[in-house]
C-alpha cells in the first residue's frame, strides 16, 4: 500500500472478505455520535469471536479501512499461509505473540543456553498511532463467553496515558458469539450489530488505571443496556 492506496489484489480480497462478513454476520452498524476524521482512533470492543476484528473492519468506511489495524494474536494469524496473507496484506494487523521468543544466545565459555526475549505489545501499537493511524483493540485481552464483559487488561490505559489526541471509541459487538461460538469451526448465519459509541474521555493525571479502566469499560456495558 502506497500513500492509502490499497494493491490491485489487497482491493479485490477486500471486497470479498466485506462480502461474505456482511453475508454472514448480517452486520447492522451503528454511529451513535460523530468521530473527528484527523485524529488517529483507539477502537476498542468487548471480544467473544474471531470474527469480531473482521466485523469491526467491515464495519469501517473504505477510505478508512487501511489506515485501521486490528491488534490480533500471532500465534492464531501465523498458523497458515491463507491467515498470514489476510493478517499481513489485508488487514495490515498487529501481530502480538503470546508467548516469549525464544533465542540463542552464546556464553563467554562457549556454551549455549536459551534465552526468552519478550516483545512489548506496547511499542507495536505504539508505533501505529505514532504514523497518525488506528487500532482495533480488545481490552479483555481473552475471548468473553459473549454475555457479560470481562475486566479490562491494563494496555488501554497505558495507550491513552501515552496518546491524549486519540480518540477512543467503544464498539459494542452483539450476537457475534453465536456466529463463531469460542471452540468452534462451524459458522452459523445470525443477524449481529456493532454500535459505535461516542468517544470517551482521554484518562489524566488525577484518574488512577483502576478508575479509567472501569469507566472504559461501563462506557461499553452502557451500549449494551442502552
Amino acid at each position: 500500500m502506497k500513500n492509502g492506496k490499497l494493491s490491485f489484489d489487497a482491493k479485490i480480497i477486500s471486497s470479498v472478505l466485506v462480502s461474505i462478513c456482511r453475508f454472514l454476520t448480517g452486520i447492522r452498524a451503528k454511529q451513535i455520535s460523530p468521530i473527528e476524521k484527523d485524529k488517529p482512533c483507539i477502537y476498542y470492543a468487548n471480544h467473544s469471536s474471531h470474527l469480531d476484528g473482521l466485523v469491526i473492519w467491515s464495519s469501517l468506511a473504505p477510505h478508512i479501512r487501511p489506515f485501521v489495524h486490528p491488534v490480533a494474536a500471532e500465534d492464531y494469524w501465523n498458523k497458515n499461509r491463507l491467515r498470514r496473507y489476510l493478517s499481513r496484506r489485508i488487514f495490515r494487523a498487529v501481530l502480538i505473540p503470546r508467548h516469549a521468543n525464544k533465542t540463542n544466545v552464546t556464553e563467554g565459555n562457549g556454551e549455549t543456553t536459551t534465552v526468552p526475549q519478550k516483545v512489548n505489545a506496547l511499542t507495536l501499537m505504539q508505533a501505529v498511532l505514532d504514523k497518525g493511524e488506528s487500532l482495533i483493540i480488545f481490552p479483555e485481552g481473552t475471548r468473553g463467553n459473549g454475555e457479560s464483559i470481562q475486566d479490562f487488561k491494563a494496555g488501554l490505559w497505558h495507550l491513552s496515558r501515552n496518546n491524549p489526541q486519540a480518540q477512543l471509541v467503544p464498539i459494542y459487538l452483539e450476537n457475534l458469539n453465536r456466529v463463531l461460538p469460542k471452540g468452534s469451526r462451524l459458522v452459523v448465519p445470525i443477524i449481529c450489530s456493532a454500535t459505535f459509541g461516542p468517544p470517551i474521555e482521554p484518562t489524566h493525571e488525577n484518574e488512577d488505571k483502576t478508575e479509567f479502566l472501569l469507566r472504559a469499560k461501563s462506557a461499553l456495558e452502557e451500549l449494551h443496556h442502552g
